[in-house]
């Protein structure tokens, strides 16, 4: 497990690379803007699919990550 400034420095280092300088800023700027529940986030997010789908992805994802 990554220690929170770890969990920091990858966590920005994904949204700069994803996103750029700019949209990043601007993603987080919302995050801290706005009130975030992240519980009814993750299950309004994922309320279409099954649990079993979900870690079946998650498993080819992350076998696709280790090639």
């Amino acid at each position: 497990m990554r220690t929170d400034t770890e969990l920091k420095i990858k966590g920005m280092e994904v949204l700069l690379k994803e996103l750029g300088k700019v949209e990043a800023e601007r993603f987080i700027s919302l995050i801290k803007r706005e009130p975030f529940d992240y519980t009814r986030w993750q299950r309004d997010l994922w309320k279409d699919k099954k649990v079993e789908e979900l870690s079946k992805e998650a498993m080819e994802f992350r076998k696709k990550q280790a090639q």
